[in-house]
Formats: structure tokens, C-alpha cells, sequence
């Protein structure tokens, strides 16, 4: 019986969170929208973008990147968007480095507003290949991007599961040393 009660919790409590079973859609995806990012933490200018901020960036169109989960299933595919790399975000904002080894200590935390939050260390953005490929997007067929993504998104093109770092509605990229 309490096994029955606490299953029955669990589902009402899934059913109210706006989560549906199988299809990884969101009941109510525009309440997560998110209209800009903040960059905060380690950086020496704490900044606020908008999508329209994002467009005075060097601008990168992405033809195709397939979206594979973390058991390795393909679950579709990003086409045709535009954004800005994280690299070019994180040299505006500047990231504090006191001492040499400082880098090798950094991380970026890209959080969602729907709490969902993934991580890179400052060595994959600035001194490896992926860096090249981690896009902060705003546009997909030349048209802003939709409720379920949120108008402002991020992907990490050059992973083998691109999908564990696909962040719908971004919200904050946070840097921070995380050992001393």
C-alpha cells in the first residue's frame, strides 16, 4: 500500500511539473522561454545579452548536427542555425586568471531555466577542437527559434552525444575555479 501511495505521488507530482512520459516534450514549453543570458562569476565584466546583443558577435551558421543521447540513440538533428561561439562570449566578458595555472581550474556552467545545467572546462573551449564547435544560437532557418528551444540555445557540435549538452532555453554561463 505505501509502495501504491508513493507511486501515485510520484505521478502527480509529474503531471503538475508540466513533464510528459516517452517524448522528452515539455506540457508548456513557453513558460522557460528566456530572452537573454547573463555571463557572471570569474569574469572581470559581468554581462546581460540579448539575442539582439548576440547578433553584434561574429556570426557562425551550423548546417547540420545530429542530436544523440547519452546511450548513444540519434534523437534528431539541429539544422541550419546560427549563434556565436562561447569562446567569443567568454572573451568579452574576460576571464579572470590570477596565476598561470588558473586555466587548467576554470569551468563554465551553462544553466537552463528549466534548471537543467551542463558543464566545459576552459581547456575545451579555448586550447581544443571542441571550442571551435560550442555554439550559443538564437536562429534556425533564419527564423528565431521557436518555444521549445527557448530564443536563446546552446550545443556542443563536435561531441560524439551532442545531446547531454544541448542546452534549451540558456539562461547563465557561470565561470568559476572550482579547486584552489
Amino acid at each position: 500500500m505505501f509502495f501504491t501511495i508513493r507511486m501515485l505521488f510520484v505521478v502527480v507530482a509529474l503531471a503538475f511539473s508540466g513533464a510528459s512520459f516517452g517524448d522528452g516534450k515539455v506540457a508548456d514549453p513557453a513558460r522557460y522561454v528566456t530572452q537573454s543570458i547573463t555571463v557572471s562569476g570569474a569574469v572581470e565584466h559581468a554581462l546581460i545579452l540579448s539575442v539582439d546583443d548576440l547578433r553584434q558577435f561574429p556570426q557562425h551558421q551550423v548546417g547540420e548536427v545530429s542530436l544523440v543521447c547519452q546511450s548513444g540513440a540519434n534523437v534528431g538533428k539541429l539544422e541550419n542555425f546560427k549563434g556565436v561561439r562561447l569562446r567569443d562570449i567568454l572573451e568579452r566578458a574576460v576571464v579572470k586568471i590570477a596565476g598561470h595555472n588558473d586555466v587548467k581550474k576554470m569551468v563554465i556552467i551553462a544553466s537552463a531555466s528549466d534548471g537543467y545545467k551542463v558543464v566545459f572546462s576552459w581547456s575545451e573551449v579555448f586550447n581544443s577542437p571542441i571550442g571551435e564547435s560550442v555554439m550559443v544560437f538564437f536562429e534556425k532557418d533564419g527564423l528565431p527559434l521557436a518555444d521549445d528551444e527557448g530564443r536563446i540555445a546552446m550545443v556542443s557540435a563536435k561531441d560524439i552525444r551532442t545531446g547531454p549538452r544541448h542546452v534549451k532555453w540558456l539562461q547563465d554561463l557561470e565561470v568559476r575555479k572550482i579547486v584552489e
